[in-house]
């Protein structure tokens, strides 16, 4: 297949071009630098200059393409609602392009907020409060074959800039890794190159689901993840209460006080996938996530 991949050069498109590459696809990815152009280039995949801003350039790459799978996101927490409106305007673009084409499109959300105390499972719908609407804006398009893979809070692997580095930082920052309440609430979590081969069975087999959970790992007590952290940066393991979370977390306290296990019975069911690689608690004990 032709695949057309917006954030191709992120933490997790990266590793979804190396597997499509591998599995023989001819990849096409979104670059709007040089630097990015260079490094598509290196992968294998062809390039294709633009951004997410340019809805030309998204409608043309799509064009040529027999499917497109959309990672593309800018993770700036401080212009939050800003950048979640580039995305639904990008996904619009980009299924103007495919409509009545029933070439697929399938789209990036998470499951940080999904069904908060129980189980999620890929038949809960998106959680309206959250203000990132790729998987509502997708999966209302009319006409195109649509599907969302949805992302643990923890995607995890080597050049991890997510989650599990915020806590780190924070740690350095106030001299404790912390948790709240007894810290038993859990976080689902999943390798970046488990993740890739979601997307990639998914396109394969057609998007013929409309939810896809790259979900490895269903609920890992954060107090255990704020372990391995004190244990890495020698730091003494805290607990915080509901009113000093947000002192010591700021804006991300309610990521660190979410209860979000997440399952992919249906993901793996469905497209035949297992995942392969370490799960988070080994990822996360290796010098590579302390280095500064």
């Amino acid at each position: 297949m032709r695949v057309f991949v917006t954030g191709a050069t992120g933490f997790v498109g990266s590793a979804v071009v190396a597997d499509l590459i591998a599995a023989g696809h001819s990849v096409t990815g979104l670059a709007r630098s040089d630097a990015g152009a260079a490094a598509l280039t290196a992968m294998g995949a062809k390039v294709h200059r633009g951004s997410l801003e340019d809805h030309a350039s998204l409608r043309s790459g799509a064009a040529s393409s027999d499917g497109v799978l959309h990672l593309g996101f800018n993770h700036d927490f401080s212009k939050f609602l800003d950048n979640c409106e580039l995305d639904r305007r990008a996904i619009l673009a980009l299924g103007e392009e495919l409509k009545g084409s029933d070439r697929p499109l399938i789209v990036t959300s998470g499951v940080a907020l999904l069904a908060p105390g129980r189980l999620a499972t890929e038949d809960d719908e998106a959680a309206h409060r959250f203000p990132r609407v790729s998987e509502s804006t997708a999966l209302s398009l009319e006409g195109v074959r649509a599907a969302v893979v949805r992302l643990p809070p923890t995607t995890h692997g080597e050049g991890d800039h997510g989650f599990v580095p915020i806590l780190i930082n924070l740690a350095r920052q106030k001299g404790v890794a912390a948790y709240i309440g007894d810290g038993t609430n859990r976080w689902p979590a999943g390798h970046r190159c488990d993740a890739a081969r979601v997307y990639r069975l998914a396109l394969e087999q057609g998007a013929t689901a409309p939810r896809y959970h790259a979900i490895a790992e269903e609920g890992i007590p954060f107090k255990t993840i704020t372990e391995v952290i004190g244990k890495r940066l020698g730091l003494p393991v805290v607990s915080k209460s509901l009113d000093e979370a947000t002192e010591h977390f700021g804006w991300f306290a309610q990521f660190a006080g979410a209860d979000v296990p997440t399952s992919s019975a249906k993901t793996r069911a469905l497209l035949g996938w297992q995942p392969k690689e370490k799960g988070l608690i080994e990822d996360l004990d290796q010098p590579c996530y302390f280095q500064i």
